[in-house]
């Protein structure tokens, strides 16, 4: 499970690229938070008109297949960045120094090989759906209400992409951790105490005084 974690940053150009991409995975998150909360919204419209109306929101479930790719992917590289994206660290908890970097980088390059393999799946996923030469520019819809399929399948390569980028960088901390043997590398997660992290950061701020 993932903890309290805390992502240190400096003037380096990793943390400058880290800053920088911190923006779009908000915006992804917010996004898939919007998503929820229109959730939320039809499905309280749809009862109202069941209940009162005897009319139901037509193609509500069209609707939520569309909204889950949102919800369930765009905010992931947001909560891998900074630790709280669901992890075992009962064993790397237990670890400190290289040992701890040189697990933790082994993981992200595996999880790296795996979401770039599935970036490049989903895509071709999305594709098969998308023709601008038919309406809508779509191959197939929804049951229901005929929605265009391919805007929820373009969410995801869209969102693994985000989060490949998120592990390249990663993955770069984690490694230059290793190599350098650092003690608190920045533009990773780090699980710290709010002691450990202000010691940290005020140990940074000295460094470049």
């Amino acid at each position: 499970m993932a903890g309290s974690a805390a992502v240190l940053e400096d003037s380096s150009l990793l943390s400058r690229l880290d800053r920088a991409l911190l923006p779009v995975e908000r915006f992804c998150a917010l996004l898939s938070g919007l998503a929820i909360f229109s959730l939320m919204f039809l499905a309280a419209y749809s009862v109202i008109g069941r209940k009162f109306f005897g009319m139901p929101l037509l193609g509500y479930v069209d609707y939520i297949e569309a909204a889950m790719p949102i919800i369930a992917i765009m905010g992931i590289s947001y909560v891998q960045r900074d630790g709280t994206h669901i992890r075992m660290d009962m064993l790397v908890g237990a670890l400190s120094g290289r040992l701890l970097w040189f697990f933790e980088l082994v993981s992200i390059i595996l999880i790296l090989m795996l979401i770039t393999a599935l970036t490049w799946g989903a895509w071709e996923h999305f594709d098969r759906s998308f023709d601008c030469a038919r309406p809508l520019c779509s191959r197939d819809s929804s049951i229901d209400i005929g929605l265009p399929t391919w805007p929820s399948k373009l969410v995801v390569p869209v969102a693994f992409a985000v989060l490949v980028l998120r592990l390249v960088l990663q993955a770069v901390g984690y490694g230059r951790a290793l190599v350098l043997g650092l003690e608190n590398p920045v533009a990773v997660p780090l699980n710290l105490s709010v002691a450990e992290q202000a010691r940290a950061e005020a140990s940074q701020l000295a460094g470049h005084d």
